[in-house]
């Protein structure tokens, strides 16, 4: 069993969130437990958010509650009120722990699809779906990564800067369920020797990583700290971890930017990172053929402005 799931799999907590369980009831997540119509699974048509269990303490909550709520309304999926999703998440750390899980560096994803095929609706929309929440542990290769730097690759994303705008049902601003162009990304840059990829448009703006936001540094004449990231109006997610850093970041004086970005501004930063939930702050070394001197100083105080979490919702830009 061990060697078939791997330790941190093995440890695993579901909690299954319904009308009937408004506060979630436990369940074993290495049981069957989707029906083989559910939309989430044979259509991707779903949402979710991961987040972070880091020094005892779950991170940047509301953000991730925010933004699910967000990808909600984009999808027009019904999803339980915040209150269940919150009292879910408090049983399942409870379970863990006691589990013999520990309290640190836990891995809490929150999964909403649109429900069965073929069912009838609920009368409220808010419990028509299937809902529920899984805690794991950060699996080690991902910690061991943790602040190392990383080689990344440009790969075009496939659509203009304006197509969020022109085109709505393409959803592009939705965490949704549907991964696998992001999946085969990766797919690509490991078998041409990168850590990760760098999106951009067929327009020339650069979008987001498949799982994490860029983030660049630049100093103002004045040798002040400079942050800048993608604009959001190119359909990219707002990043809970770019909102983070950004609050934390202003708060100590540097300043701030949302874009647009060209793939020469990138190439022209002082310092580059990607920023994730789980991975945190990854400094960037190479993008294609051109190499960046990391910093390990910057990159640990990125990880500070982080861990401070003073965001209180998802970022919005200005």
């Amino acid at each position: 069993m061990a060697e078939r799931f791997g330790e941190h799999s093995l440890k695993a907590v579901g909690v299954r969130i319904d009308a009937e369980h408004p506060e979630g009831f436990i369940f074993d997540p290495h049981q069957p437990q989707l029906r083989v119509t559910d939309l989430g699974s044979v259509r991707g048509d779903g949402i979710f958010e991961t987040m972070l269990v880091l020094d005892g303490k779950l991170r940047k909550l509301q953000p991730h509650l925010d933004r699910l709520a967000r990808s909600a309304e984009i999808t027009e999926i019904g999803i339980p009120p915040e209150e269940s999703w919150r009292a879910a998440i408090d049983r399942g750390l409870e379970e863990f722990k006691t589990r013999g899980g520990g309290g640190d560096n836990i891995s809490v994803r929150l999964t909403a699809t649109r429900g069965v095929d073929g069912e009838p609706a609920s009368e409220d929309p808010r419990w028509a779906g299937t809902y529920w929440v899984l805690l794991t542990p950060v699996p080690e290769k991902v910690m061991a990564n943790r602040l190392k730097p990383i080689s990344v690759t440009l790969l075009d994303r496939g659509y203009d800067s304006k197509a969020s705008e022109r085109a709505p049902w393409l959803l592009l601003s939705a965490k949704t369920l549907s991964y696998a162009v992001n999946m085969a990304a990766y797919r690509w840059a490991a078998q041409h020797g990168f850590d990760d990829v760098i999106f951009y448009t067929s327009d020339g703006q650069v979008l987001e990583a498949p799982t994490s936001t860029v983030l660049l540094l630049t100093k103002t004449a004045d040798g002040t700290p400079k942050l800048t990231t993608p604009t959001l109006k190119t359909g990219i997610l707002p990043g809970t971890s770019q909102g983070s850093i950004f609050a934390a970041a202003e708060r100590a004086g540097w300043e701030l930017g949302y874009g647009p970005i060209t793939p020469e501004d990138l190439k022209a930063a002082d310092h580059l990172w990607l920023a994730s939930s789980l991975r945190l702050v990854s400094p960037i070394e190479r993008i294609d053929d051109t190499e960046f001197a990391t910093d390990e100083d910057y990159t640990a105080q990125l990880l500070d402005f982080l861990k401070e979490d003073l965001a209180s919702s998802y970022p919005q830009e200005g």
